[in-house]
């Protein structure tokens, strides 16, 4: 499930960028947002057991 979501941050991360003419006024708001989202799942990912990881 946590490649799932790292994957789907990806793709809003590249969907967020500011490459159209329509989208080249929207400023910091999609991208920093997006760049939160990507900063929450990293935390989760390293600080709890969202994909488990076998240890031997």
């Amino acid at each position: 499930m946590g490649l799932l979501l790292l994957v789907l941050v990806i793709l809003l991360l590249v969907g967020g960028l500011p490459r159209w003419n329509y989208s080249q006024n929207w400023g910091y708001g999609p991208s920093g947002l997006i760049g939160f989202i990507l900063v929450v799942l990293v935390c989760l990912i390293l600080f709890t057991d969202v994909i488990h990881i076998s240890r031997f």
